[in-house]
């Protein structure tokens, strides 16, 4: 079923509009954030170009063939970049849960444009600032992905403004975290199924995104897709809605709060099998990282004497490596 939970919030006035409007926006983001972790949002500005022509030249890049892809897999297990074929990732792992891999491919996008700076090497950065890969056959792909990658820095951008004026702070709390952010930009392509899924095998598994909040846009197809898990622990779709996206928060933001705001439960379910076999389906998920030497420790309006801190200060960086080694495939 649809859930009745997920609240639709015009964010356009919050940079354009009122003191009142401004702070109608902001009071429905932050009862969103405390209650489920997930909104539908709209007016982002986002032009509706940027979007249909990543959408298209992903897809393109899907459709080559395996030798293909393959060539622009990811060059090492810790660098998130480039492709992963199905049965990749597990993500229901990331919650300790022993199931068949996911049934989908990806493709991911990291920074790019970096400063000649040492901060982006790989001896201080790691692999946060890894090169990306581009394949050779889908030359339209990078211009258009890099397009969508800064469309969505700009809408993160207003976004951490709005959650920072929700915890009641300085608007640009959160300005100096994001600066030099490691934030990822993932299409995940969920093939049509010539064989019916194995026991609990999802098109991606239940699981809580480690990002600060991810931003969603998801393409509307039969059968769905996207649900979340109520405190009932029922699953309920969340719509896929013409000129929005879904934005939830993330593991790290939750734990910065002092889990004042909730990382929800979510996954990627298979529609029936009568449809699986001729629909797939397509997505672009901008996960928003902040800086790899981002500490991560209570926001101070988040505890008080009677509230403590929950969590130890951590680096962003080691937090991101220790969850994305945790949904790795034996394979």
């Amino acid at each position: 079923m649809t859930s009745p939970q997920v609240p639709v919030i015009d964010i356009a006035g919050f940079t354009d509009g009122t003191e009142m409007v401004r702070e109608r926006i902001v009071s429905a983001v932050s009862q969103a954030c405390r209650d489920t972790g997930f909104l539908i949002i709209r007016g982002t500005g986002v032009p509706a170009a940027v979007i249909e022509r990543a959408a298209r030249e992903c897809r393109a890049f899907f459709a080559l063939g395996t030798t293909a892809k393959q060539a622009v897999r990811r060059p090492h297990p810790s660098h998130i970049r480039g492709y992963c074929g199905v049965g990749g990732e597990a993500l229901a792992q990331l919650e300790q849960d022993v199931v068949p891999p996911d049934l989908k491919e990806l493709f991911d996008v990291g920074p790019f444009d970096l400063p000649d700076d040492p901060y982006y090497s790989p001896t201080r950065a790691g692999a946060s600032f890894a090169p990306n890969v581009w394949p050779a056959q889908a030359p339209a792909l990078r211009p258009a992905m890099q397009d969508y990658f800064r469309a969505m820095e700009r809408l993160a951008g207003t976004l951490a403004h709005i959650f920072a004026c929700a915890l009641e702070l300085d608007e640009h709390y959160f300005d100096e975290g994001l600066a030099r952010h490691i934030s990822i930009l993932r299409a995940n392509y969920y093939p049509r199924q010539d064989v019916a899924p194995q026991a609990r095998q999802m098109r991606a598994g239940g699981h809580t995104d480690y990002t600060a909040f991810t931003i969603l846009w998801q393409e509307a197809v039969t059968g769905g897709g996207l649900q979340i898990r109520d405190r009932d622990g029922q699953w309920n779709d969340v719509p896929a809605l013409a000129g929005c996206f879904v934005v939830n928060i993330g593991d790290s933001l939750a734990r910065w709060t002092n889990d004042t705001w909730v990382s929800t439960m979510h996954r990627v379910a298979n529609p029936p099998f009568e449809i699986a076999r001729e629909s797939d389906r397509l997505s672009l998920v901008y996960f928003c990282q902040p800086n790899y030497d981002t500490v991560i420790k209570c926001i101070p309006t988040c505890q008080g004497p009677d509230r403590p801190a929950r969590y130890p200060p951590i680096e962003n960086g080691a937090f991101l490596a220790m969850k994305f080694a945790e949904q790795q495939t034996a394979s």
